[in-house]
């Protein structure tokens, strides 16, 4: 399997993310809500 992903691959030697991917990703992770209780984790989405 580590010879699949040492290999260079053309294609993907620009890789940069669109501002609206970071954008959606920044107000998702502002959103989410950890809840710590006891032993348990409760996630909430808080939109």
């Amino acid at each position: 399997m580590a010879k699949l992903y040492s290999k260079p691959n053309p294609k993907n030697d620009n890789l940069t993310p669109k501002d609206e991917t970071i954008k959606r990703l920044l107000d998702y992770s502002k959103a989410l809500s950890v809840i710590n209780y006891n032993k348990l984790k409760f996630e909430a989405l808080l939109n």
